[in-house]
């Protein structure tokens, strides 16, 4: 059924309600930012709980890596019925206008909220200009903080539109990838990547700079990449659909694995003294990729499988769910500015967090973004008219 949907061009429900989970996953994930032990963050609690860093250790396996997935998935329909100018335009404004509009005005409130947090006495006017004069964030006010996803992504489908075009236009030329679908062989798919992960992340730590970010711009890249292989050659889906179990024992192992290694002291940089030239710490970060794989063909296997039903809510919320990954950060950072000065409970604060950012970012979307073109405009959204099942324009 879903190759000749692919060849019609019919719109794949599992993937929107993917992308509306993953979004919502976001959500989650930064409300716990606050509470989580050891991570740093823009704002943080005075209390913080090993619980919640667990809680996003976990989400952060597979958070980013699935995105990439769905929007190189999305990518062959946006490209199929584009020419590459038709395209990238369409990606300069679907990814770096809301970009800009980002940085300009969203993320400097979450910079202002943190300076405050660190001693700044000055309102949000008179803080406005240092964005322009103090350089790059940290030391600086200038940054893009949570939508390197969109300048990342923006650059991807820029530089590689003229490859993706070739490849839908010959997909012949990938035939050869039927391969990886016979059996279980698709995991084979993922060695490059782990490959890449283990020999540069030790040299490139994560900046989301994007320059000098080699390690994770090459990760990123190839969840974008094999995302798109899975549409421009169905067999590839159809063997994450059924290798979905054997996808879940594996993540459910290898997580495990995981942390019995981090909580009994067994990683490598506590066990030897020259931990960056053994053997063995190759093995254990070589972990963290093979685990962010094994949990998105999961996701994706099953979400294929079981989410096929398309509703008016899933409508409504596949429109909201750009909009809303681009706003709410800047909307829980103020929420959490006034909540850790509260004497309540960790997780009473983030329970509040979470509803309440959902609701002010959805407020926002439905009043002020989704009725009026300048809104739509600004954060990358379709024409409200648009805002149905049967267009999968509305990719990141």
């Amino acid at each position: 059924m879903d190759n000749h949907n692919l060849q019609q061009g019919q719109r794949l429900v599992w993937l929107d309600w993917l992308r509306v989970l993953a979004i919502l996953g976001v959500l989650f994930f930064h409300s716990a930012m606050p509470f989580a032990a050891e991570l740093d963050w823009h704002i943080k609690n005075k209390e913080t709980s090993s619980l919640f860093l667990e809680f996003n250790f976990f989400l952060s396996r597979f958070r980013m890596p699935l995105l990439f997935f769905i929007s190189g998935s999305v990518t062959f329909f946006m490209l199929k019925k584009r020419s590459i100018g038709q395209f990238i335009r369409m990606r300069f404004k679907r990814l770096f206008v809301p970009l800009i509009f980002g940085i300009l005005l969203l993320v400097p409130i979450q910079i202002y909220i943190e300076r405050v947090e660190q001693g700044f006495g000055g309102n949000f006017f008179q803080f406005y200009p240092t964005v322009f004069t103090t350089g790059f964030y940290p030391s600086g006010n200038l940054s893009w903080h949570h939508l390197w996803f969109l300048a990342y992504l923006f650059v991807y489908d820029v530089v590689f539109a003229p490859v993706f075009k070739y490849c839908i236009s010959n997909r012949e030329s990938l035939l050869w990838l039927k391969w990886f679908a016979a059996k279980k062989r698709m995991y084979w798919l993922t060695v490059p990547s782990i490959i890449c992960f283990t020999a540069l992340i030790l040299h490139f730590p994560e900046t989301h700079a994007l320059i000098n970010d080699w390690c994770w711009v090459i990760y990123w890249l190839f969840f974008l990449l094999i995302g798109f292989a899975c549409m421009c050659i169905p067999d590839l889906l159809q063997s994450v659909e059924r290798n979905r179990i054997t996808s879940f024992t594996l993540a459910f192992l290898s997580i495990i694995l995981l942390n019995y290694l981090r909580w009994n002291g067994f990683e490598p940089y506590k066990l030897f003294s020259e931990w960056k030239n053994h053997p063995l710490t190759y093995l254990y970060l070589a972990l963290y990729p093979l685990i962010a794989w094994l949990w998105v063909f999961t996701i994706i296997g099953y979400g294929k499988k079981y989410l096929n039903k398309a509703t008016k809510e899933l409508s409504y919320m596949n429109g909201a769910a750009y909009p809303f990954y681009i706003l709410h950060q800047t909307v829980i950072v103020v929420i959490v500015y006034y909540v850790i000065k509260t004497s309540d409970t960790i997780l009473g604060k983030y329970i509040f967090i979470v509803f309440t950012s959902l609701l002010i970012s959805m407020g926002i979307y439905h009043l002020f973004i989704r009725p009026f073109k300048v809104g739509r405009f600004l954060f990358g959204s379709e024409k409200k008219s648009q805002d149905r099942f049967l267009s999968h324009d509305k990719e990141y």
